[in-house]
């Protein structure tokens, strides 16, 4: 596969603090690993789930778990759905809600919300530098916002009546949760500092006494590829 990256997704991780050279470093390292890796096709119960809008494919490494926010999202907008959750073959999937007209909101009021869920929840929010203050701000506006949102269009969003607004300060009161715990992760540049450190702590034990990093059986290559700047860019190389 031959990786083309937009202006744009160079800009992002320009502004993660990645270096041309390192740009392009990444990029051979992505389409290496393209080749060595062969593509195996295999029966999945997921296959079968409600789908989301915000479904990411396997994620196996620990620096892309902790900035991969789509499971999240994907998790929340099934919730909002009414999807119940089965397991088959060990495998998490998610199953209509057998009584969809008791569903506290219909397709258009999941759609508007998740639409404004995901502009306060994603990687450039989780890697910023947030003051306290700052916090409490857009929460208390956001709140406002989503409670007006469903109050003022109860009907419109799907509650269309009494006992599907009994979910209203239910619904209001978890989306308010996950956005302040999006910015909480910001809180001081937090999270950011976490992620170089812990890409530190990965190349400083990939090093050895020659100072260069370790490639014994693509053991160190595959760990690099581990903290591949590229694997952050909406998925769209992992």
């Amino acid at each position: 596969m031959v990786v083309q990256l937009s202006q744009q997704d160079i800009n992002d991780l320009k502004k993660q603090g990645y270096s041309e050279d390192e740009i392009s470093k990444a990029v051979q390292e992505v389409e290496k690993d393209d080749l060595n890796t062969g593509t195996q096709q295999r029966i999945d119960p997921r296959t079968k789930s409600q789908t989301s809008a915000f479904s990411s494919g396997k994620m196996d490494d620990m620096a892309r778990f902790q900035l991969e926010l789509n499971d999240l999202l994907e998790q929340t907008e099934h919730i909002l759905k009414g999807d119940i959750v089965e397991w088959v073959d060990g495998q998490k999937i998610w199953s209509a809600n057998p009584h969809p007209e008791k569903n506290p909101l219909n397709s258009e009021g999941i759609r508007k919300i998740m639409l404004e869920l995901q502009t306060y929840i994603n990687r450039h929010i989780i890697l910023g530098d947030y003051e306290e203050n700052d916090i409490n701000k857009i929460l208390k506006d956001y709140s406002k916002k989503v409670a007006d949102l469903i109050y003022m269009k109860y009907d419109e969003l799907g509650m269309d009546n009494d006992d599907k607004r009994q979910d209203y300060a239910s619904i209001v009161m978890n989306l308010v949760n996950l956005v302040y715990a999006s910015y909480s992760r910001a809180k001081d540049g937090g999270e950011r500092r976490s992620l170089r450190e812990m890409i530190s702590i990965q190349q400083s034990h990939q090093s050895q006494g020659t100072g260069m990093p370790q490639m014994m059986n693509n053991g160190g290559s595959k760990a690099r590829g581990v903290l591949n700047p590229l694997r952050y860019i909406q998925g769209k190389y992992a």
